[in-house]
């Protein structure tokens, strides 16, 4: 190995260890929190999660295992299984996203018709949608002997060897790759922009009356008055900062792999194998990031966070003391 697969392999294993304890934290803050469980978006992070959580166990160790001994893992019908995985997670990962995206514009852009419009039976449809969605593209690629080890991403992929089908395959993929990556970009753009449209128009109307409010108090401190001035700053970039995570997220992560998986598609275009490697670890990457772009920076989750270190810290102590009492009862002489 020289050392950019070193560097590369070292990189899989922190996303594999990263994504792991990311997504378990996740998935212990939603059986924890019953207020967590009872809202919508809770159904579409759980999807999301469960999609991140399988990918790391069944797809990441094994593109780890290739990269380093340069060589299939398992049989072909071992990773015909793996790579009809990978398809199907990968797929059903990024509608969730999507689904979070059309969660948040209804909230944002329709509040007192959310609870009417978006309840637990509408998320399990589109959930349900995700899941047959995913499912086709995955079981006619599978079907169709288009899942297998690929040596350029060391992993249990979308794969064409045979040279009879190539037509077939790049029709395939790039129709693949606009009903998953594209599709799902292009909600995000729409729902978000028009969610960071209302927030602006929110923002703006506040800042009037905030504006208004500093102006008829006259005899006001300097400082409270920046102090205004600067939260309404703040206000301002806190909805772009979201808005620009959640898609930005997105395209750094899975349009380097989309774009070189299209790119591959053309014989006369070299692909360097390193690269290769480099943008399947930025597509695995977003399982590490999504609990937190998603859940864990929400006030909701770091309380429950909290209330479960607590709670852990509490009994922990309980036991200890419960220890020293004992000890003490014990080293008490006895009359006889």
């Amino acid at each position: 190995m020289d050392t950019a697969e070193v560097i590369l392999s070292v990189l899989v294993v922190v996303i594999i260890i990263v994504s792991l304890l990311s997504n378990v934290l996740v998935l212990i803050c939603f059986l924890y929190n019953p207020e967590i469980r009872k809202q919508v978006p809770g159904l579409f992070n759980l999807n999301l999660t469960f999609c991140n959580l399988l990918l790391t166990v069944s797809n990441m160790p094994l593109t780890l295992v290739g990269l380093i001994s340069k060589a299939q893992p398992g049989g072909d019908g071992f990773c015909q299984i793996v790579g009809f995985l990978e398809t199907f997670l990968s797929t059903n990962s990024m509608l969730s996203m999507a689904a979070l995206s059309i969660d948040r514009w209804i909230a944002v852009v329709f509040p007192l018709r959310y609870h009417s419009k978006m309840r637990h039976k509408d998320a399990a449809f589109v959930l349900g949608y995700t899941w047959a969605h995913s499912m086709s593209f995955s079981t006619v690629a599978a079907c169709l002997s288009w899942v297998g080890y690929h040596r350029l991403y060391a992993s249990c992929t979308l794969s064409n060897p045979r040279a009879s089908s190539r037509t077939q395959f790049v029709v395939f993929t790039i129709f693949f790759h606009s009903f998953t990556f594209l599709l799902s970009f292009i909600v995000l753009c729409v729902t978000y922009l028009k969610v960071l449209k209302v927030a602006r128009f929110h923002c703006k109307r506040i800042d009037v009356i905030t504006m208004q409010t500093l102006v008829l108090l006259v005899d006001i401190h300097p400082s409270v008055r920046q102090r205004c001035l600067e939260e309404q700053k703040r206000r301002r970039q806190r909805a772009t900062r979201k808005i620009s995570t959640f898609i930005g997220t997105f395209m750094l992560c899975f349009a380097p792999y989309v774009i070189t998986r299209i790119v591959e598609l053309f014989p006369a275009v070299p692909i360097n194998p390193h690269w290769g490697i480099v943008s399947k670890c930025l597509a695995y990457s977003k399982a590490a990031c999504d609990p937190f772009v998603y859940s864990l920076l929400r006030h909701q989750y770091k309380k429950t966070c909290t209330d479960i270190i607590n709670k852990l810290l509490k009994r922990s102590s309980l036991n200890a003391s419960g220890r020293r009492h004992e000890s003490q009862v014990n080293s008490i002489p006895t009359v006889e």
